[in-house]
C-alpha cells in the first residue's frame, strides 16, 4: 500500500516512487533541476521558499521541497515503522 509523506505545506509525495532525497547544493543535482526545468517533469512544491531537498522518483519527477532532506527522510521512516508496527499486531 502506497505512502503518502508530507513533503511540507499541506504538498504530499507517494513514498513508493521516491529513489532519492539529495540536497539541492551539488552541481549535479543542479544541473538535473535546471535541465528539467520548464517541463512537466519538475513539480515545485516549494510554496516560493528556498529549495532545500530534490526528491527524484522513479517516474523521472523531481520535486522540489523547501524542507531539509533529514526531515523528510526522518518522515519516511516513521511512516515505514509504523506500517511495521502495525502488521506485527496483525
Amino acid at each position: 500500500m502506497a505512502k503518502l509523506i508530507n513533503i511540507g505545506f499541506g504538498n504530499v509525495v507517494n513514498s513508493s516512487k521516491i529513489v532519492a532525497v539529495v540536497s539541492p547544493d551539488a552541481a549535479p543535482v543542479k544541473r538535473m533541476v535546471q535541465n528539467i526545468k520548464g517541463t512537466r517533469s519538475l513539480i515545485d512544491a516549494t510554496q516560493g521558499r528556498k529549495t532545500k531537498a530534490v526528491i527524484v522518483t522513479s517516474d523521472d519527477y523531481l520535486v522540489l521541497s523547501a524542507l531539509q532532506p533529514e526531515t523528510i527522510s526522518k518522515r519516511f521512516a516513521e511512516a515505514y515503522h509504523y506500517e511495521e508496527k502495525e502488521e506485527e499486531h496483525e
